[in-house]
């Protein structure tokens, strides 16, 4: 079983409970706009790290992080990207290979909007985070935390850090 800590839209602010809630994580994942690289590199410090620049990264991140990252963890098959969309409503940059090829998980941030969602027609779960930094018009920051066990994601939780 690998324990997930998933982040997302930080925008340079990094609240120090994302060590509490994510110290018995194996590994963290950042669905874009670090708004930082001391951000990627704190981070990635604390536990095995993957993460994927968003639209407000500069060079300095993209660099380090690529667009789109598609892996494996244990037997899920897990795309994450900054700018993805939803299910029913993809965005024309992955839209075509994800209806051509999905993956058992999709991860994107951008929107600010916390969601877990099931895509019946693609058989995939598309999960956004929220935002965990102060900039943006959300009013709460969040995080997640989930298992995957083989080839099932489990034990999902959603947690607030608090007033943005």
């Amino acid at each position: 079983m690998t324990k997930i800590g998933l982040i997302s839209d930080t925008h340079g602010f990094l609240d120090d409970a994302v060590f509490k809630y994510f110290d018995q994580c194996d590994e963290i994942w950042h669905a874009g706009d670090f708004g930082s690289v001391a951000i990627v590199d704190t981070l990635a410090g604390f536990k095995p790290f993957k993460g994927v620049w968003g639209n407000i990264d500069g060079k300095d991140i993209r660099v380090i992080c690529p667009e789109h990252q598609r892996f494996y963890c244990e037997e899920v098959d897990v795309w994450m990207t900054h700018i993805g969309g939803y299910p029913g409503r993809y965005s024309v940059q992955v839209k075509p290979e994800i209806v051509l090829h999905p993956p058992k998980l999709f991860i994107c941030g951008h929107s600010h909007i916390l969601k877990v969602q099931f895509d019946p027609k693609l058989g995939l779960l598309h999960l956004n985070p929220g935002a965990a930094g102060k900039q943006g018009w959300h009013k709460v920051r969040t995080l997640m935390r989930f298992d995957i066990n083989g080839d099932k994601i489990e034990n999902l939780e959603v947690i607030e850090l608090g007033i943005r």
